[in-house]
C-alpha cells in the first residue's frame, strides 16, 4: 500500500519561501563576491588614482545592488494614468521673447552636449562628434558655431559643456584646442567609468585598473550619470554661484537640438511656479516605435522606456495611436533642483541592463541609466510638443544622407529645412547594411548626395552606386540582388520607380 509521509508533504508546501530564501542568499553572495573583487581591482590602481576608483566603484555598487533587487518591469501596466491636459504644452502656445529678454535669459543658461559616444557603429574611429557632417564640418564644429552665433547676436556668454567618457575625452581635448579663438567658453567633464560584469558569474571581467590596457572591460554607464558627475566635478556649484539657472541637455549628434528662446522664456519668465524639468517630445512615427514616451504614473509625469514595459504590452507601447509622442532627449533642467535632489538623495533612475558580447566572446552586461528618467524626481515637470525639426539625430548612414542632402540649408551652425521642400516631415530612408552601414563605404557609393527635396521613401539594397546630380522623388526602391550591380548614371531622375537587376553604363 502506498503511504505518504505527511511531514514531508507539508514541508514541500513551503517551497516558495525556500526559493525566496535561496534568492536572498545568492544576492548576498553576489554582493559580497563583487565587493571583494572590486577591492582587489582598486588595489591595482596607482596610489594617486585610488580614491577616484574607490568613488567610481561606490557608484557602481549602488547600481549593482539595485540591479539585484529589480524583479521585472518597473511599471504595473494597469496603473498607468491618463495624461493630465497640462502635462504636455504645445510649442505654438509659447510666447516669443524680446531681444532684451533673450540676452538676459541666455546669461542664465548653460548648453550641455552628451559627448560620450564613439562612431564605431558607423565604422568611424574616435568620438562620434568628430564625424564630418556637412561642408567639412563635424558635429562639434557645428555646435560651437551655433553657440558662438548666439553669443555674438545677443551679446551673451553661453558656455558649452561637453560630458565626455573615458573613450572620448583625450581626443576631444585635442580637438577643442582649435576653438580658442572663438567667442565660446568650452568646459568638459567626464562621466563615470564602470567595470563590465560577466553575465554568468556577475563579477567584473577587468583584471586591473589600467583602463586603456583593458578598454573592453570598462564602459560609461549611460547619460543618466550626468547629474552626479556634474556635481562631482564641481561644475554644478560653479554654475549656481555664477547665476546660471538652467541647463539645456541634448545628444551631440542631434543637429536639431538648438537653443530655443520660447522654451527659455517659459522657464525663466514663468506665469506660475517655474518648471524644474522640461522634456521636448515630438510626434511618434513608425520609425520611432521603440522611443521612450511620457506617461502619468503615481500622479507624477515620467518617462516610459521600452525596457520597462511588460512583454505582453510591448505592441501596445509601440502603437502610434495610444502613445503619440516620444522623447527627443532634448531636456531643460533647473540647477538648484539638481542640487536639492542630490542632497536629499531622491534621484530615482531605472536600471537599463545592456547585454553585450565582448571581442573575446564573453557575454557581459552593462548597467546603465538614462538622463530623461530623472523627470519623476523633479517638481512641476512637463513635456513640450515640438516639431520634428528639433530631432535630427545621426545614428546611421541613412540619417547622414539626410543631413548631407539639399533637404537642409546650413545657417550659423544650424540645419534648417530647405524652402524647396514643399511638405513637412523628412523622407524615410533605408540603406542596406551590407554595403552602406560604414561611413567610408557609404561615401564611396555617392558621387554627390542625390536631390531629396521631393522624396517620400527610399529603400536601397545590394551593390548600388549613384552618379552625380541624381534626383529621387516620391517612393524609390533600388534592389541589386546577390551578384548583381546597379550603377545609376549621372543626371538620373527616378520618380515612384522600382529598379532591380543589373544596370551598368561604362565609359568608352
Amino acid at each position: 500500500m502506498l503511504t505518504v509521509d505527511d511531514k514531508k508533504s507539508r514541508g514541500h508546501s513551503r517551497s516558495p519561501s525556500d526559493t525566496q530564501a535561496f534568492r536572498e542568499r545568492t544576492k548576498r553572495d553576489a554582493e559580497n563576491e563583487l565587493a571583494a573583487e572590486l577591492q582587489k581591482l582598486e588595489n591595482t590602481a596607482p596610489p594617486h588614482l585610488r580614491q577616484e576608483f574607490h568613488d567610481e566603484f561606490a557608484g557602481f555598487t549602488k547600481l549593482f545592488q539595485r540591479f539585484l533587487q529589480d524583479s521585472g518591469p518597473s511599471v504595473v501596466w494597469e496603473q498607468i494614468q491618463k495624461l493630465p491636459e497640462d502635462a504636455i504644452r504645445d510649442y505654438d502656445s509659447l510666447k516669443e521673447p524680446t531681444n532684451e529678454e533673450i540676452r538676459d535669459m541666455l546669461n542664465k543658461l548653460v548648453v550641455v552636449k552628451l559627448n560620450g559616444g564613439l562612431g564605431t557603429s558607423m565604422g568611424c574611429h574616435g568620438p562620434k562628434s568628430s564625424i564630418v557632417v556637412r561642408n567639412d564640418l563635424t558635429f562639434l564644429d557645428l555646435t560651437v558655431q551655433q553657440i558662438e552665433h548666439l553669443n555674438k547676436a545677443y551679446g551673451a556668454s553661453v558656455p558649452l559643456v561637453l560630458m565626455n567618457s573615458f573613450n572620448t575625452d583625450a581626443d576631444t581635448q585635442r580637438i577643442i584646442r582649435k576653438y580658442k579663438g572663438f567667442d565660446v567658453i568650452i568646459k568638459t567633464f567626464n562621466q563615470s567609468c564602470h567595470p563590465r560584469i560577466n553575465k554568468e558569474s556577475l563579477l567584473p571581467v577587468a583584471r586591473n585598473c589600467d583602463v586603456n590596457e583593458e578598454l573592453e572591460a570598462w564602459y560609461p554607464p549611460g547619460h543618466g550619470d550626468f547629474y552626479e558627475s556634474l556635481q562631482r566635478c564641481g561644475l554644478l556649484d560653479e554654475f549656481i554661484k555664477d547665476g546660471r539657472q538652467y541647463c539645456f541637455i541634448s545628444n551631440i549628434d542631434n543637429l536639431g537640438a538648438t537653443v530655443d528662446h520660447k522654451i527659455l522664456k517659459l522657464l525663466l519668465n514663468p506665469t506660475t511656479e517655474p518648471h524644474e524639468f522640461v522634456m521636448e517630445v515630438t510626434d511618434k512615427t513608425r520609425a520611432d516605435v521603440k522611443g521612450g514616451t511620457l506617461i502619468q504614473y503615481d500622479n507624477k509625469l515620467r518617462l516610459l522606456e521600452i525596457a520597462q514595459v511588460p512583454k505582453e504590452h510591448v505592441d501596445e507601447f509601440k502603437s502610434v495611436k495610444k502613445f503619440k509622442f516620444f522623447n527627443t532627449n532634448n531636456l531643460w533642467v533647473k540647477f538648484s533642483a539638481i542640487e536639492r535632489i542630490l542632497k536629499e538623495k531622491t534621484l530615482d533612475l531605472e536600471i537599463i541592463v545592456n547585454p553585450k558580447v565582448s571581442d573575446t566572446g564573453i557575454h557581459v552586461i552593462q548597467l546603465e541609466t538614462a538622463v530623461g528618467a530623472a523627470m519623476k524626481s523633479f517638481e512641476r515637470s512637463i513635456g513640450i510638443h515640438v516639431s520634428r525639426s528639433r530631432f535630427l539625430p545621426v545614428k546611421k548612414t541613412s540619417d547622414l544622407m539626410l543631413v548631407k542632402s539639399n533637404l537642409y540649408v546650413l545657417r550659423n551652425g544650424s540645419l534648417l529645412m530647405s524652402p524647396q521642400r514643399m511638405f513637412p516631415g523628412t523622407p524615410l530612408i533605408k540603406l542596406g547594411d551590407n554595403h552602406f552601414a560604414k561611413v567610408e563605404e557609404f561615401l564611396r557609393r555617392f558621387s554627390t548626395i542625390p536631390d531629396l527635396c521631393e522624396l517620400d521613401h527610399l529603400t536601397v539594397s545590394g551593390d548600388v552606386t549613384f552618379g552625380r546630380d541624381v534626383s529621387l522623388r516620391g517612393t524609390v526602391i533600388i534592389i541589386a540582388n546577390h551578384g548583381d550591380r546597379i550603377d545609376l548614371p549621372s543626371g538620373t531622375i527616378l520618380e515612384n520607380k522600382i529598379v532591380s537587376g543589373n544596370l551598368r553604363i561604362l565609359d568608352h
